[in-house]
């Protein structure tokens, strides 16, 4: 199916009313991107990752809107156009975008990820590599955790290097269950993984069903008692809200693992956990850290 993008260059103070414009005209999707990037002019614009940027737009943005058919384009452009708040924007032209095998596309986008040298998070569509002695099966789907992000790599990284035969471990905030999955791969046998989104739940029970892995998951209440290790691959807000709850779920000589944390956030973190566990960094990748503490 052929599809049309309207391209717009729009001024900061609008950005945010012409992408409501777009939606209302039933574009398929709006993207807002610098339109100096890669110039001398680009200006950096990002908040902490899964929290809203600072800004809806830069100095100068570039729209585009995704549409069906041209018409569909063309006449969005032209009721933009006569509206008010366009004033300053600007029609860069409304071009086809060429057909193409998009799963494939998206495919290629995710390789498998090395967590070791035989430690491996690997797509369906492709073949684990040679010399690859564990495996976790995933694809990208319905919530946070395929292997390519630094903190899940760490965390990954982390259960690779301990021994967790017959160990209990919660996976907090479990996303796609890929921690939890990976700690059922390093020989724990009693895993539980609980998020508040129900689809991250079910996320989970699919990826566990697919590596042929028994986990308990569910909603946070699932969780109960105390754990040889408890891993929360989270935010440094929320991390810091769930500090009580989180300690008390570590059994003596257990660890507490934390991740989803700024480089600059780890003095904030350690003063949050203070009261319950004394957090270090044991990990650090690209202005990502991992902080763990062991009760003792």
């Amino acid at each position: 199916m052929a599809l049309y993008e309207l391209v717009l260059m729009v001024p900061e103070a609008v950005v945010e009313t012409v992408g409501e414009a777009l939606d209302a005209l039933d574009a398929l999707s709006v993207s807002v991107e610098d339109a100096d990037a890669m110039t001398d002019a680009e200006t950096a614009l990002f908040g902490e990752p899964g929290m809203p940027a600072p800004k809806e737009g830069w100095c100068r943005s570039r729209i585009v809107g995704l549409f069906t058919t041209e018409l569909a384009a063309r006449e969005a452009s032209d009721l933009l156009g006569a509206q008010d708040f366009f004033v300053g924007c600007e029609v860069l032209g409304v071009k086809n975008v060429p057909e193409q095998d998009w799963v494939r596309l998206t495919q290629s986008q995710f390789e498998p990820v090395a967590i070791t040298d035989d430690f491996w998070i690997v797509p369906s569509w492709h073949e684990p590599p040679a010399g690859a002695q564990h495996v976790i099966r995933l694809d990208p789907g319905l919530a946070f955790g395929t292997g390519t992000h630094p903190t899940t790599r760490m965390c990954l990284r982390w259960i690779a290097a301990r021994k967790l035969s017959d160990q209990r471990v919660l996976d907090y905030g479990c996303g796609s269950g890929i921690l939890a999955i990976g700690a059922a791969r390093m020989g724990a046998t009693d895993v539980t993984a609980v998020d508040i989104d129900p689809a991250a739940v079910t996320a989970t029970d699919l990826n566990a069903h697919a590596n042929h892995v028994s986990l308990h998951t569910g909603l946070p209440d699932l969780a109960c008692g105390t754990y040889d290790v408890v891993l929360a691959n989270i935010l440094a807000t929320p991390l810091k809200v769930l500090a009580p709850l989180l300690c008390a779920h570590v059994a003596a000589g257990g660890h507490l693992v934390l991740a989803g944390i700024l480089s600059r956030q780890a003095t904030e973190l350690q003063e949050a956990y203070a009261p319950y566990l004394l957090l270090s960094v044991a990990d650090e990748q690209e202005g990502w850290v991992l902080m763990s503490a062991q009760r003792i």
